[in-house]
């Protein structure tokens, strides 16, 4: 009772004398040094454990470590007992619940999403899960947020934004990237950016990357310095890597999709963890790099260490040979995401964002390494590879500037933005018309629950056409005579009369102008069959219920119609939608997103 009433107090007291937005600025400041302390924890702990694990070794007759085998099976056992019995709910990559949050949900987030999705992602990727920290701890940071912002009864618009703060802060925190935090909010959380939204993210994310910088350093997660000059001569270099880093980012797309798809099929979850846990091992087993995130991996190789893809490999008498090494690394690449995607079907958490930059690096690394080999000018192995991680980012994520600037922010400055700006955008331009949404959004978008910066596309899209529905229709049935129908008018308001089988499936609809001239002839009211008196309709006056709202909109604009027949997919009749009502919704909507 003490803590009830000392909440209520201080809620009332900064009511009276602390403003909305000067509470909202404070309030994104803490935000970001919690997401930010959840991002420094969840990393540390992370790097520490594979360090640990990977000290021991036990060498088979090919070479190789067999205790990799089996630190896979483990983490996905303890994650699935971890999500069943304590969670007792679904985590998987967090992000698209996040997005679903703020377009459906007013941003809430439940409070087990401040620890769920951290908890999990530590047990996966700790014993090599080949996923990602960054979009666990993003949907950690945004759980934060919602839930901060709800503790203190913050208005729905200032939830959703302490919402974003907690994943720019969470990102920033990861890569001490502030401006990385801040465009990734903006480009996958589809965020504008407004003056209202600009500061609180800022401050959010300079919060959680100073935080990140004082209490690791340039420990943890990797950091690299450009060397050397980038010339006009080398742009159509990064234009050939821009293209084939955007083949590498649908491959990565349609392969995780097919493997997920596969692992959801087989009904048992036993069956699941036991097949992709072995299958993990297998492929780590051959493929070393695949451990963990990779992120050390990706560091030596910046630094021109391509011995590290052989270390504790029974691939290593490979290393002598430059085209079998270009090999083995074109391997890597094709098998990063199909470890990604097996993680995750089988029961581990994490996210993509990580492989798509591991990948990405492991391409631009193989491009410029072939070049070399060719003959062709030397270009720089980790330019090239720095590059590649914003391009396929580009890709993979559809936040072209994020990558863009994530990198330079990286590497300490803009030395290398021009070769981002055209591999990122080739990239990205190439693989617009094969994907239109990022690899969080699809599904979203699928089901018409994504939120867009174009608001009049995003106000038809989310609005739920179910509530607009009118029932207050008097219905005939089949078999009903003119004098059935002549009950029904004097009871109607409406002039409109569906025409229903017994069972509620719609036959079609009698308006009244049709049947004026013979209501008052009693000579017909027995002999008349309603069936009779249905008016012509087409597939234009019918809408399904599974129909997207813009397919709506399209039948009312394209026939002039002001009243379209509503059934579900079986035929039954649900009501009728009304022009004038559907319209008067869709500007209040875009009003109320406006406003936000």
């Amino acid at each position: 009772m003490f803590w009830k009433e000392l909440y209520k107090r201080f809620i009332v007291w900064r009511m009276r004398h602390v403003g909305d937005r000067v509470f909202l600025l404070l309030l994104s400041v803490l935000v970001g040094l919690l997401a930010g302390l959840a991002a420094v924890v969840l990393k540390t702990l992370v790097h520490v454990t594979n360090q640990w694990l990977l000290q021991f070794s036990v060498p088979t007759f090919l070479g190789g470590n067999a205790l990799i085998l089996i630190y896979p099976a483990i983490g996905i056992t303890l994650t699935i007992l971890f999500v069943r019995f304590v969670i007792r709910g679904q985590i998987g990559h967090g992000l698209p619940s996040v997005l679903f949050s703020l377009s459906r949900k007013g941003g809430e987030l439940p409070a087990k999403n401040m620890f769920s999705s951290m908890v999990a992602s530590t047990l996966t990727v700790a014993f090599g899960g080949s996923v990602g920290l960054e979009a666990p701890i993003a949907s950690t940071g945004s759980a934060i947020g919602s839930n901060v912002g709800r503790f203190f009864r913050m208005s729905t618009h200032d939830v959703k934004l302490l919402l974003g703060c907690g994943a720019a802060g969470a990102i920033a925190g990861i890569f001490k990237a502030p401006i990385a935090g801040v465009l990734f909010v903006i480009e996958v959380f589809m965020f504008d950016m407004t003056a209202t939204s600009i500061l609180p993210l800022m401050l959010s994310a300079i919060s959680a990357s100073t935080l990140a910088n004082f209490m690791m350093g340039g420990g943890v997660q990797f950091a690299f310095t450009v060397v050397g000059h980038t010339g006009l001569s080398q742009i159509p270099y990064y234009m050939v890597l821009g293209v084939f880093c955007a083949a590498i980012s649908l491959y990565f797309l349609r392969i995780t999709d097919k493997v997920e798809e596969w692992f959801a099929k087989r009904k048992s979850q036993v069956s699941r963890a036991i097949i992709g846990s072995l299958a993990l091992g297998l492929m780590i087993f051959l493929f070393p790099p695949l451990f963990g995130e990779g992120y050390s991996f990706l560091t030596e190789l910046l630094g021109g260490s391509e011995r590290m893809l052989f270390d504790h490999s029974i691939f290593a008498s490979l290393s002598g040979n430059a085209w079998l090494v270009l090999l083995y690394l074109l391997v890597l690449i094709l098998m990063k995401a199909i470890a990604t995607a097996t993680t995750i079907g089988c029961g581990g958490v994490g996210g993509t964002f990580g492989p798509s930059l591991i990948v990405g690096g492991m391409s631009g690394y193989f491009i410029c390494m072939l070049s070399n080999q060719l003959g062709l000018p030397e270009q720089s192995t980790a330019n090239f590879a720095l590059v590649g991680m914003a391009a396929v980012m580009s890709g993979v994520m559809h936040a072209p500037f994020m990558a863009i600037f994530l990198i330079a922010e990286i590497t300490g400055g803009y030395a290398l933005i021009v070769p981002l700006l055209v591999a990122s955008s080739v990239t990205y331009l190439c693989i617009s018309p094969f994907e239109k949404h990022s690899i969080y959004a699809r599904k979203l978008a699928e089901h018409g629950d994504l939120l867009t910066h174009d608001k009049d596309s995003s106000a038809w899209q989310l609005m739920d056409m179910r509530k607009l529905i009118e029932t207050n229709f008097v219905v005939v049935r089949d078999g009903d005579k003119l004098r059935d129908l002549v009950e029904a008018i004097k009871y109607s308001r409406r002039n409109l009369f569906p025409v229903l089988t017994d069972d509620d499936k719609f036959l079609g609809v009698i308006l009244l102008d049709d049947v004026r001239q013979i209501i008052f002839r009693p000579d017909l009211y027995d002999t008349t069959p309603v069936t009779d008196l249905m008016h012509d309709i087409s597939e234009g006056d019918i809408v399904r219920i599974s129909e997207p709202p813009a397919a709506v909109v399209s039948k009312f604009k394209v026939g002039n119609r002001y009243n379209l027949i509503v059934i579900d997919d079986d035929g039954y009749y649900l009501g009728f939608l009304s022009r004038a009502n559907t319209f008067s919704a869709y500007r209040r909507f875009v009003r109320e997103l406006s406003e936000e």
